[in-house]
């Protein structure tokens, strides 16, 4: 079976839950945004911050700045959603802002993460494949971005010799625990079979990264990984101002809840007892349930493979349910996150929950930190 063919576990017959599409999407402004009247250019850029914001509950939004570092692109928005047709959606808003007239779309990548038919747990730790289903940005300060794809030789091989060239890969890439890989395939719905986005802090430690890599064997089955966008993580205010003409940052209040720190998540008709929903909460996926007319918030993620919780089935009622993931039947309690029962050993984050004119709110809770024996 090739890895075209081969499913989430590299075998068929398996669950395909919790895949996220992902799209690296790279915007050029024309220089003709900038001759505008300063209150047309800040009208414009809050309205295309508003558009975006619009859907932080939908996906997983990241922006980067460009400026100074590539010619041909200025910055670059990474989506990530549970189906293609949210980036569809995303796009239409970006472009019917004031904005919109004048972005060009140079470069976007469509990708969708999934398991590696390799081998990958014995050296990165026995939950790194099932890691990859999920992508969950870090803190760090840049994004490196190409899109990679193998010569047909390397098809032809075995998988033997495959995972040998594999596990030469990764034990150079351990030499670097300051670079993070986030690697998702394209075969067949866009022109890479792989779009790779590594996360760092200090770009000199990729280029020691990438020039270790080209002297593995796997390198010499590598027909294109260009072109190579360097990326720098900006809040979106921050990433628009960035782009030139009058600022906005210091004017936007970029704290998306209100002084409480509560934040709208979804109305509550959209969750009748017995529902669950995920929505994004501050970059981070958040499952929502509705035990007869109880409402809970919990991080979506468990803990021991990054199952998706909301997928799980509920059981008790009243203050003692609990769910259980899908995946390796982790329980977990609704109410604190703790673990009740199963392979996992640390809790999930939890959230208060409330309801505001129909609304319901969630609001971060420090996480619990017990362990279970």
């Amino acid at each position: 079976m090739s890895e075209r063919q081969a499913d989430d576990n590299g075998r068929s017959g398996k669950s395909r839950q919790g895949r996220q599409f992902v799209k690296f999407s790279f915007y050029k402004l024309d220089p003709a945004f900038r001759r505008l009247p300063e209150e047309n250019q800040r009208a414009a850029k809050l309205e295309f911050l508003s558009a975006i914001r619009s859907f932080n509950r939908r996906m997983l939004l990241r922006s980067y700045s460009l400026v100074g570092l590539r010619a041909d692109a200025d910055f670059m928005i990474w989506q990530v959603a549970e189906t293609p047709e949210r980036f569809q959606e995303l796009a239409t808003a970006i472009l019917n802002t004031g904005m919109g007239p004048y972005l060009h779309a140079p470069h976007a990548y469509l990708a969708v993460t999934r398991r590696s038919i390799y081998d990958i747990g014995a050296m990165d730790g026995e939950d790194a494949a099932a890691e990859r289903l999920v992508i969950a940005p870090g803190d760090h300060r840049y994004l490196f971005v190409y899109p990679f794809v193998k010569t047909r030789a390397w098809y032809a091989l075995s998988m033997e010799a495959r995972q040998a060239m594999i596990d030469e890969h990764i034990r150079i890439g351990r030499r670097y625990p300051q670079i993070r890989l986030n690697t998702t395939y394209s075969y067949g719905i866009d022109d890479q079979e792989f779009v790779v986005a590594f996360e760092g802090d200090n770009p000199a430690d990729f280029v020691d990264l990438v020039m270790e890599l080209r002297e593995s064997k796997a390198s010499l089955y590598t027909l294109r990984d260009t072109p190579t966008f360097t990326c720098r993580h900006l809040p979106l205010a921050e990433m628009l101002d960035s782009l030139g003409g009058p600022p906005i940052a210091a004017d936007v209040a970029l704290f998306e809840g209100d002084a409480d720190g509560w934040i709208d998540a979804l109305s509550l008709d959209a969750l009748p007892p017995g529902d669950s929903a995920q929505v994004y909460i501050a970059g981070q996926q958040v499952a929502l349930f509705n035990v007869g007319g109880t409402l809970y918030a919990l991080g979506n993620r468990c803990s021991h493979a990054r199952g998706p919780l909301v997928e799980g089935r509920v059981e008790g009622d009243g203050d003692a349910c609990t769910v259980v993931c899908p995946w390796h039947y982790a329980r977990f309690d609704l109410a604190t996150g703790q673990v009740v029962d199963g392979v996992a050993t640390m809790p999930v984050p939890t959230y208060e929950v409330a309801v505001r004119d129909g609304v319901i709110r969630v609001r971060a809770r420090q996480p619990a930190v017990e362990r279970t024996l």
